[in-house]
């Protein structure tokens, strides 16, 4: 019977499975999104969540403890600098997996999962490729219009020389 066990094993030894957390993590904070399966992605978020939840508390002993968990300091400077300013007074839910589909080599089922407040950046990027689109339609719909006129004029100058 499985009565108070907590997390999945992924197929590792309890050593590999933390040493594979926490290279998730790390990867995580420093790329703010990344692509893994939906199993490792679920068990990242029960890892990395209350990790975000210690930062934001912010006290000593809680900088203490995130740092014994994440092992890059760069990451670990940009974690208290940028990230946790920018999760705010959010109480919980710092990550967001998407399911993606299935993996071809595989068939493994492949998820995204990104900090929440990042996703503007990807979000960003939407909007100016959509923009960028919207501005070639427009300018193919002017294109158009101005070969329109063009031949609208044409027409006009055969009918007046028809006339004459």
């Amino acid at each position: 019977m499985r009565h108070s066990v907590k997390g999945r094993k992924l197929k590792r030894t309890a050593s590999h499975k933390s040493a594979l957390l926490r290279n998730l993590t790390t990867s995580l904070l420093k790329y703010k999104r990344i692509r893994t399966t939906v199993a490792k992605a679920k068990e990242l978020r029960t890892y990395v969540e209350p990790l975000l939840t210690k930062a934001i508390a912010g006290d000593l002993h809680n900088q203490k403890m995130v740092m014994d968990s994440i092992k890059d300091k760069e990451v670990v400077k940009e974690l208290f600098s940028s990230i946790v300013p920018t999760l705010g007074e959010r109480k919980g839910g710092y990550t967001r997996v998407v399911k993606l589909g299935r993996r071809l080599g595989d068939g493994a089922e492949i998820a995204i999962i990104e900090l929440v407040d990042y996703n503007e950046a990807a979000n960003q990027k939407a909007v100016e490729n959509k923009e960028k689109k919207e501005a070639k339609g427009e300018a193919k719909k002017v294109k158009a219009a101005s070969q329109d006129k063009v031949e609208d004029a044409k027409v006009v100058e055969e009918t007046v020389k028809e006339k004459k």
